[in-house]
């Protein structure tokens, strides 16, 4: 069952808060980072993305830089831009893009419940990118940004968060770039902490929704602090990292796109012949088609949306991998047909996010700079929760959620 609890978390004061927060560190560049921070110095940019207190050029991986992020929290902290609270408290984080909200609560999730497979993951970590992370929460003693989780269902907690969320919000602002509403209200009763608490102790287990390496680089610093002191009792802050938490209802998932530089030798006539005999090819003009099921795609090529449909016999409904979208696509299209086998390494594949729209598709091939696109149906919460729960992983560059967690709003000090 999953354990959380309640943490004193660092935050902007409330005149602050649109000048601290930020878009998370890993979907912007050095460069974007460094336009978006300008010359705003509480931009929190300055701790995430450290590399731009720098020249241009300087590695993100340099010492340096990681040491710069700690000497950067610890000006906010000092300056008063982030200010810790005085008691522990859970807090509701509401998201609202496209006239849709989505409300999360902000908890300490358990590093013993990642570590034991009560928080569930789907995806493939990188040592690498672990490390990274890793190295940030070292030298800065603390999560500065959340994860993202999420949890069946609960009745009581919505009511409990309709409760608080009827009321003033502590933050209320449009994010730029996003243009999406953010909002965060405080929690600080203790009864209502307690049902909190415990209602989530009933849950078998949360879902890593976003965020798998910086969920990993936390439990493993954890970890690592727990070994390290001789004197560990179970109940220290760093046996907990910060998670923001979601109903599984309530998350968007939005396609994940494909564009390839070339069809690998083959004509586009030729292309489309292979097709068929998986799917079933329906031309649909020169006008945007979007998939409008689950095995069925996309497919932009010569100025002309395709209709493909998978075919009864081209997957297994028993098994959650071999039935998923992506590996359909990834098995009949990308490697059968174009010689396409990895998709983290191959460069002749790119991937768009469907906040994009199928415009983007439509663009990129026009231009020439790619030959083809292919749009895919989202995948669902249920399927990744089903996937998660099998204890399997999901094929690389499979979900993309919208929208993003703003970081900034709250931090979790490990101490």
């Amino acid at each position: 069952m999953a354990t959380i609890r309640p943490f004193r978390g660092v935050r902007p004061p409330r005149q602050y808060v649109e000048e601290v927060e930020s878009r998370p560190y890993d979907v912007l560049s050095s460069e974007e980072a460094r336009a978006e921070a300008g010359d705003n110095e509480k931009s929190l940019y300055r701790i995430i993305r450290p590399e731009i207190n720098f020249p241009a050029g300087t590695s993100e991986h340099d010492p340096r830089v990681y040491e710069a992020a700690a000497q950067q929290f610890q000006k906010f902290q000092d300056n008063g831009w982030l200010v810790q609270d005085a008691d522990p408290h859970y807090y509701i984080y509401a998201q609202t893009m496209n006239g849709r909200t989505q409300y999360g609560l902000v908890v300490g999730a358990y590093v013993d419940d990642y570590l034991n497979g009560v928080i569930k993951k789907h995806e493939l970590t990188r040592a690498d990118k672990e490390e990274d992370r890793m190295k940030h929460v070292r030298v800065n003693n603390a999560n500065i940004e959340p994860v993202f989780f999420a949890y069946p269902d609960n009745a009581d907690i919505n009511s409990l968060v309709s409760r608080y969320t009827s009321t003033e919000p502590e933050y209320d602002f449009i994010a730029p770039i996003d243009g999406f509403r953010h909002q965060l209200w405080i929690i600080s009763d203790d009864a209502d902490i307690s049902r909190i608490t415990a209602e989530f102790a009933k849950m078998p287990a949360l879902y890593i929704a976003d965020g798998h390496h910086r969920s990993a680089a936390a439990a493993l610093v954890g970890a690592e602090r727990a070994q390290q002191n001789p004197n560990h009792r179970g109940d220290e802050e760093y046996n907990y990292f910060m998670a923001v938490c979601f109903p599984a209802s309530q998350l968007t998932i939005l396609d994940y796109n494909r564009v390839v530089t070339d069809l690998g030798g083959i004509s586009d006539e030729e292309f489309l012949r292979r097709l068929s005999a998986h799917f079933d090819v329906t031309p649909k003009g020169a006008g945007e088609y979007r998939p409008t099921q689950l095995h069925e795609f996309s497919l932009y090529l010569a100025g002309t949306w395709y209709s493909l449909l998978a075919h009864a016999d081209t997957f297994d409904p028993s098994d959650p991998i071999d039935s998923l979208d992506v590996s359909i696509s990834s098995r009949l299209i990308l490697d059968e047909i174009l010689g396409i086998k990895d998709l983290r390494r191959d460069q002749r594949i790119d991937f768009v996010g469907g906040l994009r729209g199928l415009g983007e598709l439509k663009r990129r091939v026009d231009s020439g700079e790619m030959h083809m696109a292919l749009a895919l149906y989202p995948v669902t919460m249920e399927q990744i929760m089903t996937i998660a729960d099998a204890g399997k992983i999901m094929p690389p560059k499979a979900t993309w959620f919208e929208p993003k967690l703003r970081s900034g709003l709250v931090i979790h000090k490990l101490d």
